[in-house]
């Protein structure tokens, strides 16, 4: 029986791993294929860190974000690709655009997760959303190479941006990822590039997970909010 398969899709290559890693974790961990397409590496608006540093170039700076990325997909169980597609700004064109779509039809994900539609702080991130969409559409076109297998319907999840009231995001769906945090927040440590994110995740973590507890009656410690893009269809309402 194959496996199924979801795809992550962010615009540099830590964006996955504060938005993201404990659905990643949680779902390799039931024997998901997940793979995370990387946009961009982050080495010039995400990076300051290494900017710091005396002597640094930006391909180093594309090889040590490449890296750190890498070593975190390891840990919290996922594929990874990149796509070099600059970084403030990031700039895709049409054959780039295509790729993507390559990748949702080879993929055939069960789910997408992606950015939110909007962020005044970094225009990267509403880039990476429109892409995420527009391939997923073209791959459900039968006029696109032909003879392909299309794309179904996956529904898409949009995961939380740094502020979401102004990016007019909102939480409809909470995971609780308090059984795989720790791998998580491991994931965290290995992007040195921006340590001083890891606390930030931190208490957005058990901020959600309080409200998940809230809405379910669960025990939840730790959760992820993502907002949905298209309606849910299912046989039941629980």
């Amino acid at each position: 029986m194959s496996k199924k398969n979801a795809l992550i899709v962010s615009a540099h290559s830590a964006d996955f791993v504060w938005r993201a890693g404990g659905a990643i974790a949680l779902y390799a961990e039931r024997g998901w294929n997940v793979h995370v397409l990387c946009l961009s590496y982050g080495e010039r608006g995400e990076s300051a860190k290494l900017w710091k540093q005396q002597g640094m170039t930006l391909d180093h700076a594309k090889h040590l974000r490449q890296k750190e990325s890498q070593q975190a997909a390891d840990i919290l169980g996922a594929t990874i690709s990149f796509m070099d597609c600059g970084d403030y700004p990031l700039r895709v064109s049409d054959d780039m655009l295509f790729k993507i779509v390559d990748v949702y039809r080879s993929l055939q994900p069960e789910f997408v997760l992606t950015h939110s539609f909007k962020d005044p702080y970094n225009f990267d991130h509403p880039l990476a959303n429109q892409l995420a969409l527009e391939a997923r559409i073209i791959a459900q076109a039968h006029g696109h190479n032909p003879g392909e297998t299309i794309l179904g319907a996956p529904p898409v999840f949009l995961f939380e941006p740094h502020q979401p009231e102004q990016c007019e995001w909102k939480p409809e769906t909470f995971l609780d990822i308090s059984s795989v945090w720790e791998r998580k927040y491991t994931a965290f440590q290995i992007m040195g590039a921006q340590e001083h994110l890891w606390e930030y995740y931190t208490r957005v973590a058990l901020q959600r997970g309080v409200q998940a507890a809230r809405n379910s009656g669960k025990k939840i410690k730790y959760a992820e909010a993502y907002q949905c893009v298209y309606p849910r269809v299912a046989d039941d309402l629980l």
